[in-house]
């Protein structure tokens, strides 16, 4: 079915706020703006979102085969030129003519070169889709091979020396040839040769969101779309999501994954370029590790399938176990062709993550969905943290490996190795450390001291080493890979070897040294930091080359934390990204559109001035939507409660709300709600500390018991896994209540603002009826990373009305916390729920305005609770005597 419109193919009739939707979203589209989205949980958002921009890469793609199809229609005038010449053309007129019908003909040839492509790739994409089973010619010429290993991202040593063990040789970094930006070409990296060899790629959509959950709720949406069966999708994911091999699966931890998947593909490619009769013979037992899911032909083969049909992370899983093929890399391969591409935000936000998945934006369109966090997630993708165990063993780990092959390593290899030692050295020195020495044991003086990137530099005593050199290097040279094989190759966690020859008891000392380094700490404290720290990699030294890399950011953009603990094991250095339009400038700048969609995107002026007008983005390109909620204004009923029951002002101030009487105040509050709200209560606290106080206060004093009477009690789990099995059994307790007519009605969630039930969760009909706002959820003032925030606010962007950007910030935060959290409920039209914030500062005009437009203009406020309590009751008086739709 089609809406009204015909324009747009929709599963069914659209509501009207979807139609202007995709109208808005395919005008930004077309005129390459930068849309800002808001569209409430429930309206169909990502629906539109589909459908709409589907829609104009459609007409997109139709327009193109049109103007190719005049241009090639064309008569040809190659003669052209030649009869002019007899003409009385003047030689400048001649000239200005050739130019011009030879840049007609070299388009044209452009065009049919492009159309044929086109034309093959979608016969043989047709070909898959009608016949499954069909399994035609792949065979490829010869050089064919170099290509695949370009597309796999493999990497070949410099120099092969048949005298030495090749297990050691993979180990070794290549010549390193220049500092120069302009790096001769060579096999170590060469770019030119990467775009020469890949497939041209076609306009595309790259939609990116939070979660992996998010985005697999997104591909099902696209397959039940009107587009489900045409469009060309690829959803992209990391190892850990898309890997099949057990041997790389068994490896959990994503970096350890990471190499061992890449050390297999090298020595897969170094075997088939060897010829046989000139490889060496190899003692048994000593062949090298490949993947038996990467054959190139497979690889192609679900290239092609990925394309033709819609399928989700599970799904591509399922197909690539069926016919042996890693879906990992037949994904990567699929994106030139691709018309839609599903990522995570860390690949699309991240450059250098966006150059490895082989993504280019530009002339592209870029959708960023559930964005409402989006300064915060870029900040977050780019701060980074290092602790003091993880310097100490990469400065000792580096050392070992210059020292081992310190005769085959050329100089400038060495001069770099050295800096880098250099450079960890005085990073532990800004701890109170020393290097070479046990982390664990050694004592530092404990404090926090938060540092400009100069100021660090200088502290560390590494101002005069050019980082962007040392970050040129570790990039060519792979040293952080090479180092990670050499200790999983030394420590046994992974290349394995059978005889302990002359060459393994050198390096016992070594196996020794490392193994002092993680010994298990007997405080309980040192244990947990041992644990969390212990599966990050087998060698930290690519945290470290994020860290280095993290301190070529502009003096002003950034920040450095140093926290000094007891331990130097436990003290730890971290860079915080102050600017986070630095890192989402190149974005706008190269794409054609970008839409950046969510729920709710207040405060919008904020979020303009912090990441738009700061990447550069002019007030012409942006494009605003907003619409209201799906539901008559009838099913909503927002209410601000300045005061509880006995009289006592609600303000959760740090000051007041520890306070007994605070407490009990919305100890009644609750009891009063339990009592007339049908199903299932969520309440949201401030944070996870307020909510430990104040159940431990209720427990105590009896509130829980009372509680516990009218609602079962459920509350948010600590861990992620355990969400789901509490959501289940919250669930049916509230079905179970319902059919029951028992003396509980329901049931009680407590649950934390920015946790795990804040966001991304469901709950519709009876799961939420009334969701309570325990407070302002303001984000810790004293908090030195948000104090260095703010102050950079309000040095670098304008004040509006007098109120210091800062400040702005800081209620931003508070509001957009309380915008998600109350935005779990009302998630379809039907649906219908209270809406209860306790504090009287939500009466505040500047307050009210960054709540959703469709809340704000149902909201009433109440000085005193009796009227309150009467409308609520009023409320679900209503909706249960109507009859159902």
């Amino acid at each position: 079915m089609e809406s009204k419109s015909g324009r747009f193919p929709f599963p069914f009739q659209p509501y009207p706020i979807q139609e202007s939707f995709m109208e808005a979203l395919y005008t930004a589209l077309d005129q390459g703006k930068i849309g800002i989205f808001e569209s409430p949980t429930g309206t169909g958002k990502s629906l539109s979102l589909i459908c709409g921009a589907l829609t104009w890469l459609r007409d997109q793609e139709e327009g193109k085969k049109r103007e190719a199809a005049r241009l090639l229609d064309k008569p040809e005038e190659g003669d052209a030129v030649e009869e002019n010449s007899n003409s009385q053309l003047s030689e400048p007129d001649w000239v200005s003519e050739f130019v011009q019908k030879k840049a007609e003909r070299d388009m044209v040839n452009k065009l049919k070169d492009e159309e044929l492509k086109r034309k093959k790739r979608e016969e043989r994409l047709e070909m898959i889709r009608h016949n499954a089973q069909l399994r035609y010619d792949m065979k490829r010429k010869a050089n064919e091979d170099d290509e695949a290993v370009k597309l796999l991202q493999l990497s070949r040593e410099g120099g092969e020396s048949e005298s030495h063990d090749p297990e050691e040789e993979r180990l070794i970094v290549a010549e390193y040839e220049s500092d120069d930006e302009a790096t001769p070409k060579s096999r170590l990296c060469d770019d030119d040769d990467d775009e020469d060899l890949e497939e041209d790629h076609v306009t595309k959509i790259y939609y990116c969101s939070r979660t992996h959950s998010q985005l697999a709720q997104f591909v099902h949406e696209v397959q039940k779309s009107p587009y489900g069966d045409s469009v060309h999708l690829v959803n992209l994911g990391s190892r850990q999501n898309l890997c099949i091999n057990p041997e790389v699966i068994r490896l959990r931890n994503v970096q350890m994954m990471n190499d061992r998947c890449l050390e297999m593909q090298k020595n897969k490619h170094e075997k088939r370029e060897k010829a046989p009769d000139l490889e060496p013979k190899r003692r048994r037992g000593d062949a090298k590790a490949t993947c038996a899911f990467s054959g190139f032909e497979n690889l192609m083969a679900m290239r092609d399938e990925v394309l033709v049909k819609v399928r989700d992370v599970e799904q591509l899983l399922q197909h690539g176990r069926e016919t042996h093929t890693c879906p990992y890399y037949s994904t990567r391969m699929a994106i030139p062709a691709a018309q839609v591409v599903v990522l995570p935000y860390q690949s699309l936000l991240h450059a250098s993550t966006r150059k490895a998945s082989g993504i280019k934006l530009k002339d592209q369109i870029v959708i960023i969905d559930e964005a409402h966090n989006l300064t915060d997630t870029i900040s977050a993708i780019h701060s980074t943290e290092i602790s003091g165990a993880q310097l100490c063993r990469a400065h000792s780990q580096l050392s070992q490996y210059c020292e081992r092959y310190r005769s085959r390593l050329k100089a400038k290899n060495l001069m770099y190795i050295k800096q880098i030692l250099f450079v960890l050295e005085g990073l532990v020195r800004t701890l109170g450390g020393k290097v070479g020495q046990n982390p664990n044991t050694q004592s530092c003086q404990t404090g926090s001291e938060l540092l400009t990137i100069n100021d660090f530099l200088f502290k560390a005593q590494v101002d005069n080493i050019n980082l962007f050199k040392v970050q040129k290097y570790f990039e060519k040279s792979m040293i952080s890979r090479k180092l990670c094989g050499f200790v999983e190759k030394y420590e046994g966690s992974g290349v394995q070897t059978h005889s302990k020859n002359k060459e393994n008891r050198r390096i016992e000392g070594l196996g020794r040294f490392l193994q002092t380094l993680q010994n298990k700490p007997t405080d309980v404290l040192e244990q947990q930091v041992a644990v969390e720290d212990n599966p990050i990699m087998a060698s930290p030294m690519m945290l470290v080359e994020s860290f280095l890399f993290a301190l070529t950011n502009a003096n002003k953009d950034g920040r450095v934390v140093i926290q000094r603990q007891a331990c130097l094991a436990q003290s730890s250095v971290k860079f915080l990204l102050l600017n986070a339009a630095v890192h989402f400038a190149q974005i706008v700048q190269e794409c054609r559109a970008v839409i950046i969609a969510g729920g709710t995107m207040q405060p919008v002026a904020d979020f303009k001035e912090q990441l738009l007008f700061s990447a550069g983005v002019t007030e012409d390109r942006i494009l605003e939507f907003s619409c209201g909620h799906v539901i008559p204004p009838e099913n909503i009923l927002p209410i601000i409660l300045c005061a509880g029951p006995s009289g006592q002002q609600l303000e959760f101030t740090f000051q007041t709300r520890d306070t007994p009487q605070m407490m009990e105040e919305t100890g009644r509050i609750l009891s009063n709600l339990c009592n007339i709200v049908p199903g299932g209560v969520v309440c949201f606290f401030p944070s996870y500390e307020y909510e430990k106080r104040i159940l431990g206060h209720w427990e105590s004093t009896g509130v829980l018991q009372r509680l516990q009477s009218k609602k079962k009690i459920f509350q948010e789990p600590k861990k992620a896994s355990h969400v789901e099995q509490v959501l289940t059994d919250y669930s049916k307790c509230i079905q179970r209540c319902s059919n029951a007519g028992s003396g509980q009605t329901g049931a009680l969630l407590f649950s934390v603002v920015g946790g795990k039930m804040s966001e991304g969760i469901n709950f519709s009909d009876d799961l939420g009826r009334c969701i309570v706002m325990v407070g302002m959820p303001y984000p810790n003032i004293k908090s030195p990373e948000l104090q260095e925030k703010m102050a950079y606010l309000d040095k670098h962007m304008p004040h509006v009305s007098g109120k210091s950007p800062g400040k702005a910030l800081v209620e931003g935060l508070c509001m957009k916390a309380v915008n998600q959290s109350i935005g779990r409920a009302i998630r379809h039209s039907g649906d219908y729920a209270c809406i209860a914030l306790c504090d009287h500062r939500y009466t505040r005009s500047g307050t009210l305005q960054k709540l959703p437009q469709w809340i704000r203009s149902s909201t009433h406020t109440h000085t005193t609770f009796g009227p309150a309590f009467a409308s609520v009751r009023r409320f679900f008086l209503e909706k249960r005597q109507r009859p159902p739709l």
